[in-house]
C-alpha cells in the first residue's frame, strides 16, 4: 500500500477496525474510507455494491462482524451465522467486481476444531468437530476463508485471511451478557471491589487462553497486507497462553482487588485450550509487542473511561 492508497476499513467502529484505522493513520496513510452502520448496511447487497461502485477502494480490511462471548454465541446462533455470512459475502464479491487490489479478511481462532492438537497449526482447519457453543459463528468465518481462497483460485484475486487469537484493548465490549472473557473479568473484578462482594467466574478456571492486545493485531494486519500474498491462512497471536484462574488473579492484582474468587462449575468452560501456533507469522518477520500485564493495564484504563467509573 502507498501512503495515499484508497483504503476501506469495514467495521471501523468495532475494536479491531478502530485499531486498524489508528495504526494506518499513525503510519502515515492518508486516504482511509469508513462508513457507520447507519450510512452503510453491510448485510444489504445493493448498498454494498453501490458503495464499491462509487468509492472504488484499492485495499480493504474486512473487520466488520457480529461477535460475542460464549453466552451470546449460544443464544443467538441464527443472528451470528446470518449476519456474518451476509457481511463478508457482500464485501468479498464487491471487492472482486470493482477490482480491489487486495483484501484482508479477519477470521477467528474459534474456527479450529474443539479438540485440535496444541498449539494449533493453520493446517488443522476442518480436521475435526467444532466447539458447539460457537459453531454458527465459526462456520460463517470458515465460509469467508473459503470464499477468499476460491476467488483467488478462479479469478486470480489477492484476498488473504488471518486468524487472530482472543483480543482485548481499547473500544472493547464490557457488557457482561455479550462480552468475551477478558473484558468480562475486568468488569466483574472492578465491580466486586466497589460492592465488596465475591468475584463469581463461569466454569472451573482451568481452561487456558491466549490473548493479544488489539493494537498489536492491527500492526500485524498492516504488516501482512504489505508483505503476504498467499491464499493460505495465517494465525495471529502471541504463542503464549494462561489459565482463566491465573488471568483472574492477574487482573485482581492490577485492579488491586482483595475479594474472594468463586468458580461456578455449573457454567460451561468452552474449549479447554486454544493456543495458536504462530511460527508462520514469526517466519514472515512479525512478533507481538505488548505484554499481557501492560495490555490489561491499558484495557482497564479504557474500561474506566467507557463506563464513567473514573
Amino acid at each position: 500500500m502507498k501512503k495515499d492508497s484508497k483504503i476501506y476499513v469495514a467495521g471501523h467502529n468495532g475494536m479491531v477496525g478502530n485499531a486498524i484505522v489508528r495504526n494506518l493513520i499513525d503510519s502515515g496513510y492518508n486516504n482511509i474510507i469508513t462508513r457507520s452502520k447507519s450510512q452503510l448496511d453491510l448485510t444489504n447487497q445493493n448498498q454494498v455494491k453501490y458503495f464499491f461502485e462509487n468509492e472504488k477502494p484499492e485495499y480493504v480490511f474486512l473487520a466488520a462482524a457480529k461477535v460475542g462471548g460464549i453466552k451470546s454465541n449460544s443464544d443467538f446462533k441464527a443472528d451470528f451465522i446470518y449476519q456474518n455470512l451476509m457481511i463478508q459475502t457482500n464485501i468479498i464479491k464487491s471487492a472482486y467486481d470493482y477490482d480491489v487490489k487486495k483484501l484482508l479478511f479477519l477470521g477467528s481462532s474459534c474456527i479450529y476444531p474443539k479438540l485440535s492438537p496444541q498449539p494449533i497449526k493453520e493446517e488443522y482447519l476442518l480436521s475435526g468437530h467444532l466447539e458447539p457453543t460457537n459453531d454458527a459463528y465459526a462456520i460463517a468465518k470458515i465460509s469467508g476463508i473459503k470464499m477468499c481462497q476460491s476467488f483467488n483460485q478462479q479469478y486470480g484475486t489477492k484476498f488473504i485471511s488471518v486468524m487472530p487469537t482472543n483480543l482485548y484493548g481499547p473500544n472493547d465490549n464490557y457488557d457482561l451478557m455479550t462480552s468475551h472473557v477478558l473484558p468480562a473479568l475486568i468488569r466483574k473484578i472492578h465491580e466486586s471491589n466497589l460492592n465488596n462482594t465475591d468475584v463469581v467466574i463461569w466454569g472451573t478456571g482451568e481452561p487456558r487462553r491466549e490473548f493479544l492486545y488489539v493494537d498489536d493485531l492491527a500492526d500485524a494486519c498492516i504488516f501482512l497486507m504489505n508483505n503476504y500474498d498467499s491464499s493460505d491462512i495465517v494465525n495471529i497471536g502471541t504463542g503464549e497462553d494462561i489459565s482463566i484462574r491465573d488471568l483472574s488473579l492477574l487482573i485482581m492484582e492490577i485492579i488491586e482487588n482483595n475479594q474472594n474468587i468463586k468458580f461456578d462449575e455449573t457454567k460451561p468452560d468452552g474449549t479447554l485450550r486454544k493456543l495458536l501456533d504462530v511460527s508462520k507469522l514469526h517466519e514472515l518477520g512479525w512478533r507481538y509487542k505488548t505484554s499481557l500485564y501492560d495490555g490489561i493495564k491499558l484495557a482497564y484504563s479504557d474500561f474506566l473511561k467507557q463506563t464513567n467509573y473514573e
